[in-house]
Formats: C-alpha cells, structure tokens, sequence
C-alpha cells in the first residue's frame, strides 16, 4: 500500500505528464496583401499557420502578419510562414497609438502639420469612403490627404441630416470632430462632401462607423477584426506601413 503523501506525489508527477502531452495550439498568421498569380489561392483575409509552407509562382507577393512580426513572400519558391518574420512591432505601435481617451480640443490638433500619408490608424480619412473601425467615436480624428491651403469640409448625418463644417485651415491635415456639433453612432451613414474642385464639382464619400469593444495587441489579430468589419481602407494603411518596415 502506498502511503497518502506518496499518491499525492505519483498523481502531481501523472497531472504533469499529461500537461506535457498536450498539443500545443498552432498559431496562424493572416494575409493582409496578394497580387499575383496566386492571388486567388492565399486571398486577402486567408489564415495561414505559421508552421505551414506556401509555395508561389513568378510575380506572386504576399504579406502576411503574424503574431511574431511581418512576413513578405515574393515567388518564385517554397516559403516556411513563421520563418525570418520581420519584428515590426514598434511601427505598429506607433501606428496604432491612441490618445488620451478623454475629448480631444475641437479644432486643429498638435501635430497636424504636412504628411505624405495617414501617420495613425484611428485618424479617419475623410476621403476613402467604406468603413470606418474605432474604439472610442466620441473622441474622432479627421484627416484630409489634400494640403493646399484652407479646405471646408461637410459632414451630414443621412438619418438626421445634421451637418457640420469642419474647417482646415493652411497646410493643416488634423482635426477633431466637435462631439456637439455631430455625434457619431454605429450603423448611421455619413455623407462627407468636399470642398469645390477647379470645375466646380464636389466629391463626395460615404463613411460608417463600427465601433471595437475588444482590444487587439496584436497585428495579425487587429488586420483579422478590420477584415470581419469591412474596414479595408485601415487593413491596407495597416499592410503598407508594415509591410514597407519588413523590406
């Protein structure tokens, strides 16, 4: 007979055991960029383990994120997914920084000056229309790509028909959106117009609103919920930003 302090250690030695033998869960990365040939077989939004290999032909290029970095596959050739992932994981930082969650100051704000590209993710731009993904739609960035002098913009709510001008002025590209002025809300269309061009017309864009309730840390995990919300236009400011770090 064994003594109860020799079964408790022969049933710790068995519980750890049969911790060890269990698989460990494969992790997967997402495609966030496909041209090429291959295109259709490793589509945008396609999970791909890290494990597995992918085989492309001339002219293919994929990027792929994974949780360990970013991965640029060009073919031809045999690729290993989670092999020589670039750590990006400060440029993702860096992109995806968010403010302080308290009401940012309508009107211009600090840092707004020239860009050549959207330099934050939660900055919505007022000229791509589609879906829009943000964790906070009380505390909203616009950004304009255009900065060629003072530009007004109008913003109406198509439910209410609130509009509210938001004006650039100078070579500016950042401004808050006046939470007073117009309240944004999940599913409500917008109608964006833009300021006259030489011929006189005005351009238009149409934005919705998803508001993420769940934080993603991740690259791979935040390119898989603005895929699930159709907000393609941060997964490609997203891709291209990483995937120009990875080169």
């Amino acid at each position: 007979m064994f003594s109860d302090k020799i079964k408790a250690r022969l049933m710790g030695v068995a519980l750890v055991g049969a911790v060890m033998t269990v698989p460990a869960m494969a992790s997967a990365g997402v495609v966030v960029k496909s041209s090429g040939p291959s295109s259709s077989d490793y589509p945008v939004g396609r999970q791909v383990e890290d494990s597995s290999s992918i085989t492309l032909r001339a002219g293919d290029k994929i990027t792929v994120l994974t949780d360990g970095g970013t991965r640029v596959l060009q073919g031809p050739g045999t690729f290993r997914v989670g092999q020589g992932a670039t750590r990006t994981r400060s440029q993702f930082s860096n992109l995806t920084r968010r403010r302080n969650s308290s009401r940012a100051r309508t009107g211009a704000v600090r840092g707004g000056a020239t860009s050549t590209g959207n330099p934050n993710l939660w900055y919505v731009n007022i000229a791509a229309a589609g879906p829009v993904c943000l964790y906070d739609l009380e505390t909203v960035r616009l950004w304009r790509p255009a900065t060629e002098g003072p530009q007004t913009y109008q913003i109406t709510d198509q439910t209410t028909q609130t509009t509210l001008d938001v004006n650039f002025v100078e070579t500016e590209v950042l401004r808050a959106l006046d939470p007073d002025g117009l309240s944004l809300s999940e599913g409500t269309t917008y109608t964006v117009t833009a300021p006259a061009g030489e011929d006189g017309e005005q351009a238009t864009t149409e934005l919705t609103f998803v508001q993420l309730t769940e934080e993603r840390l991740a690259p791979d995990a935040l390119a898989q919920a603005l895929i699930e919300n159709g907000c393609m236009t941060q997964l490609t400011q997203l891709a291209d930003k990483l995937e120009a770090s990875a080169q």
